[in-house]
């Protein structure tokens, strides 16, 4: 217990000092993770044979990843992509494999060997070229999609490359694959013809997507109605897990499944507070992946054949590089584009280690050979942050498409968010929606999110109090937020984290009373409106004319009462203090009755002059509605 204890202290201490000091100096979260496993692995030795170990636990990140990026991507939008995701995501593997493999054959390796090597390195990081788009904000750009569907494909390829490498080593001992049987016991395909397997692999991806649509629905729907957090994240995780478990029993790729389920519940009212939920977890197990990574780095071995090593990683991002620059070429990317395909996905990927690892198993490479691949694999994700200095550094004097071609609109997120789909909430959200804006409602009632939806307002479920579902349903993109919920302080908590990280975006909200307006102010939002002024001030205007006061006098009173209260509201607001009740405040009181009886005087010179015009027989001029105000109601 005490050991592990200690090695959790050791990885999140490294975590901690250098990302946010890796960040500070422009070098990304990436490079900071992979430096601080470097520190705590090869330079000081505090971590040593556990970390192989570790990793694999840290790679269901990567399946996270892609489970929230399927959340992201409509299967719409997928289409859309169709071409680049098969026509230049598969020549881009296809060509790599093959320049790789001729390299290969030029280095005296057998072909199978060769073409083994060549698979393995023609796969990108996924991990690290996502989290890094992600934080430069460049997915939504050209180059940030095609690289996407790139990454994609890759681990698309993943499930035929499990299925060759085998027999590329049968091929080359010309006796069944070590270890094979072994790595096959645990799945459901073990003893399959290949119809067979194909028939089950398909079966399990319609169960996902079957699944996804019908049944998670309304098991998140009975979940949430329990209203305990936990639980929902809980389930949230069951299902991720459930999927790659799957996934991985019929030998597909276990972030394959969960980028399809992703993808199914994009739609869905949940989608941001799954988002929030797993991002955490995405989050810690990504930084860890690549801790390890570093960790794991075999400085012995390096260098001992420190010049072929490092000359075969700058070759294999070369070679990459190149390929992908042709390929961008053929498929029409602007230049800008162009090169952030080119520089993001030159390096080798996470899932090299996982073939690497399936190789060492069925003995389909040598063991010393497999040491140096780990290294070429290990330092050219090493060399990735680095190579997305060189694009920030030179992007903006590359030419690039419009604006709105690089950066289009995200078509998830709305220019204003609404916090609350109640009575309040709701008008505000039709006269936006019946005036053109397209709006994110968040709300934390199941039951009201199923009422909307039967009147076609489509919502989303969450605590929209929270800053990470708040930044999941795209705050940082839209240009106002309204609060609309009913719990007064985390209406002002909300206000408070809009305005102090996003003061861009204008935050109006409802106040509960006076006191929650000044608190709303204290925050710093931009507009309270008291929930029941309004409502209130009309009532009053209708029992003026009921009395027979003319509509006229009315309108005016009822204008001169707006104003006069909120100068009072702006005077008091000096003598207020959080800490003290209104009803407590001596001040406050005091400065109220002023205001009270400067009210009383105004409306009764109102009143007074009012009465003048009328003994002379002027009327003042009416509108038809007016008119019928009048006549209704006596003048």
């Amino acid at each position: 217990m005490t050991g592990a204890l200690f090695q959790a202290f050791i990885y999140l201490c490294a975590a901690v000092i250098a990302v946010p000091l890796a960040k500070r100096l422009g070098l990304g979260s990436v490079l900071g993770y992979l430096l601080a496993g470097i520190v705590i692995g090869p330079v000081s030795g505090l971590v040593g044979s556990e970390t192989q170990a570790i990793q694999h636990v840290a790679e269901f990140g990567v399946v996270m990843m892609l489970f929230l990026v399927g959340l992201e991507l409509q299967p719409r939008l997928l289409w859309e992509m169709r071409h680049r995701l098969f026509g230049l995501g598969g020549l881009q593997v296809v060509l790599t494999s093959a320049l790789i493999t001729g390299l290969g054959m030029l280095l005296k390796q057998p072909w199978e060997t060769a073409l083994t090597i060549g698979m393995i390195l023609s796969l990108s990081s996924t991990a690290i070229v996502l989290q890094t788009l992600s934080e430069k904000g460049l997915n939504d750009s050209e180059g940030g999609r095609t690289a996407f569907s790139v990454l994609l494909f890759q681990d698309l390829a993943v499930i035929p490359m499990l299925a060759v490498i085998p027999l590329l080593a049968v091929a080359v001992s010309g006796e069944p694959a070590a270890g094979a049987a072994s790595h096959e016991s645990f799945t459901l395909v073990a003893n399959l013809n290949g119809a067979e397997r194909g028939a089950v692999m398909l079966a399990a991806i319609g169960l996902v997507l079957v699944g996804g649509h019908y049944m998670a629905r309304p098991l998140f729907r009975y979940i949430a109605s329990s209203r305990l957090r936990e639980i929902f994240t809980a389930f949230a995780l069951l299902l991720v897990i459930g999927i790659a478990l799957l996934m991985t029993l019929v030998e597909l790729s276990p972030a394959l499944g969960t980028f399809l389920a992703g993808m199914v519940l994009a739609n869905s009212e949940f989608r941001h507070e799954l988002e929030s939920d797993i991002e955490p977890f995405k989050g810690l197990l990504l930084g860890l992946f690549f801790i390890t990574v570093g960790a794991g780095i075999d400085f012995a071995v390096l260098f001992d054949d420190f010049a072929r090593i490092m000359a075969l990683t700058v070759a294999v991002i070369i070679l990459k590089g190149g390929v992908l620059y042709l390929l961008g070429l053929l498929f029409g990317l602007p230049s800008r584009s162009r090169w952030l395909l080119t520089l993001s996905l030159a390096q080798a990927g996470e899932f090299g280690f996982v073939l690497l690892s399936f190789s060492q198993q069925i003995n389909a490479l040598p063991a010393e050979l497999l040491s140096k691949l780990s290294l070429v694999v290990a330092l050219s994700m090493l060399l990735t942050p680095g190579l997305f200095l060189i694009y920030d550094r030179f992007a903006q004097s590359l030419p690039a498409k419009t604006k709105a071609k690089e950066s289009g609109p995200i078509d998830t997120h709305g220019e204003v968010i609404v916090a609350g789909s109640g009575r309040f909430g709701q008008v505000v959200n039709r006269l936006l929606m019946a005036s053109g804006v397209k709006t994110v409602v968040l709300d934390y009632e199941i039951a009201m999110i199923d009422m909307l939806g039967k009147f076609g307002i489509h919502s989303f479920y969450g605590d929209a109090s929270r800053p990470d579902l708040l930044i999941a349903a795209g705050v940082e993109s839209a240009k106002a937020v309204v609060i609309a919920i009913d719990d007064r302080q985390r209406a002002v908590e909300m206000t408070r984290f809009i305005k102090r990280n996003y003061p861009h975006v204008k935050v109006l909200a409802r106040a509960y009373d006076v006191n929650h307006l000044y608190l709303l102010r204290q925050a710093g939002v931009d507009v309270a409106v008291r929930e029941l002024f309004d409502a209130s001030l009309s009532t009053g205007k209708e029992v003026l004319k009921a009395l027979g006061l003319h509509p006229y006098r009315v309108e005016k009173m009822a204008t001169a009462f707006r104003h006069h209260d909120e100068v009072g509201l702006n005077d008091l607001y000096g003598e207020w203090d959080e800490h003290q009740s209104i009803s407590e405040n001596k001040a406050i009181l005091a400065r109220a009755r002023e205001h009270g009886k400067t009210l009383s005087s105004m409306l009764e010179s109102d009143r007074t002059q009012f009465s003048a015009h009328s003994s002379r027989g002027w009327t003042p001029t009416e509108t038809p509605a007016k008119k019928n105000d009048a006549e209704e109601t006596g003048q």
